[in-house]
């Protein structure tokens, strides 16, 4: 392995040790043994591809799948999350577990109508996934009276574990039984199920049911309305389900993209590796989005601001760092006098390689480290996202909320992943930073509405303390 990777990989390894190890009491919050207790209860709770080419299916087949599953999401996700909120979330997250169990359990046939199932079944899990589990600890932690603060600790913890030291663990261990232990493609499915099967047992024996609106009148398309009509009279609903959805848009693009983009001459990488790294990156994310929300400031409306801008910013890149363009640049422009001085300007921006199987270019290297900014970015946004879905969506329609953000995401997820093979990587990336940057925007105006919206309430407050004739009634 070139030293690059190892410099990388060592680098974010120290920084996310230094960031963990230097936190003094101001960036923790003070919690009771109740709810640490509580927050571990919570906490405990790229081979795909490579098995769909085990089974001899070609990237245009492999693409429908993948399509199957996002569609599916988008489908049947509003309904599964009305029925979380209707039915209860703890019911919901055992329901998750059960169906990606059966998801797991349909990679062992290679037939293709039998996969096409198991993508939906998992696209199915995936809406229960992203809405029933954070769903349930909003409603508990309020349940029990915990601190409405304390809930940045338990979303950043959920991100720095599970979207990071345990996805590097998970890949590791994956890559020790299919390549160590020559068990093939389908053996991390099974241990995904055995765990699974580990989490449903805890959810089961530990967790308490909630509900966000329990009537028995109201029947799925009355939730349905209701939701509708939550995020349309209230303008920071909208705007942070817009937000979500481009970001998240943005991401899953992105993990599509990120190997040709590295290895556009089939350069020789370690995907392996290179994934351990950004999700070592993501846990650097976590872990600055938990001192950050350990402050009253700066708020999280404001720091995201600049963590969308970040990240718009470092998918630009590819398209940066693409010699392609700068020649086309060139060639339009007026000739120059010293035609070489600009070819060579090009080849200092950027070394490509030519050699089929080679190392990674300079232009790789460039967008590597772009890309671990990015997952940083994304390992702020996720906790970040978490504390302002908890202050803004109505809690009795939480899931059915949460699962409409998705339908855009999975519209446009859907729709590049059909149109990738047709469209420029570089048009990709271009369209993924706009996005972001769009999401900044979008951002701005959500903190400004926020800023009205507490100035209005504290004026009432005001007034409130005020008798009839304006004197202040402890006075």
């Amino acid at each position: 392995m070139e030293p690059f990777y190892l410099v990388v990989f060592g680098t974010l390894a120290f920084l996310v040790a230094v960031l963990e190890l230097s936190k003094t009491s101001k960036d923790r919050f003070s919690t009771s043994s109740a709810f640490n207790s509580f927050k571990n209860n919570y906490l405990v709770g790229p081979y795909v591809y490579y098995l769909y080419s085990h089974y001899g299916f070609g990237k245009g087949e492999i693409g429908h799948l993948f399509i199957a599953g996002f569609g599916s999401s988008m489908l049947f996700g509003t309904v599964v999350g009305s029925l979380a909120d209707k039915r209860g979330r703890k019911r919901a997250c055992v329901t998750y577990c059960i169906t990606y169990t059966l998801s797991c359990i349909t990679k062992h046939s290679p037939q293709y109508k039998v996969l096409m199932l198991g993508r939906v079944l998992g696209g199915i899990a995936t809406s229960l996934l992203f809405s029933a589990f954070e769903s349930w600890l909003v409603a508990e932690h309020n349940k029990r009276g915990f601190d409405q603060q304390w809930l940045s600790i338990t979303f950043a913890k959920a991100i720095f574990l599970g979207n990071g030291l345990m996805a590097i663990l998970s890949g590791l261990f994956g890559n020790v039984l299919v390549d160590s232990l020559k068990l093939g493609p389908v053996a991390p499915f099974d241990a995904a199920s055995c765990f699974l099967a580990i989490g449903m047992i805890i959810i089961l024996s530990t967790w308490t049911e909630n509900y966000g609106d329990p009537s028995e009148n109201k029947d799925l398309l009355t939730q349905f309305k209701g939701a509708a009509a939550a995020i349309a009279a209230d303008e920071k609903i909208t705007l942070l389900g817009a937000i979500q959805s481009l970001f998240e848009g943005s991401m899953y693009t992105f993990v599509f993209l990120w190997t040709p983009a590295l290895s556009p001459n089939d350069e020789d990488i370690p995907h392996g590796f290179i994934f351990a790294t950004f999700m070592l990156s993501s846990m650097l994310g976590s872990s600055i989005a938990s001192r950050l929300l350990a402050h009253a400031t700066p708020r999280v409306e404001s720091y995201m601001q600049t963590v969308f801008m970040l990240s718009s910013i470092a998918l630009l890149l590819p398209v940066v760092t693409n010699v392609r363009i700068f020649a086309h640049i060139f060639s339009i422009l007026p000739k120059a006098p010293r035609k070489t001085n600009s070819f060579k300007s090009q080849q200092l921006l950027v070394a490509p390689s030519n050699v089929k199987g080679g190392s990674i270019s300079f232009s790789g290297c460039i967008q590597l480290i772009g890309f671990c900014i990015f997952e940083a970015c994304v390992g702020i946004f996720w906790p970040s996202i978490m504390k302002m879905r908890s202050q803004y969506i109505p809690e009795e329609a939480r899931s059915t909320i949460m699962n409409f953000f998705r339908i855009p995401l999975n519209i446009f997820v859907c729709i590049a992943l059909y149109n990738v093979k047709a469209l420029p990587m570089t048009v990709m990336f271009g369209m993924c930073s706009a996005f972001l940057f769009m999401a900044s925007l979008l951002q701005r105006r959500l903190m400004v509405i926020a800023e009205i919206h507490k100035s209005r309430s504290q004026d009432w407050l005001n007034m409130e303390e005020m008798d009839p004739e304006g004197v202040p009634l402890n006075g």
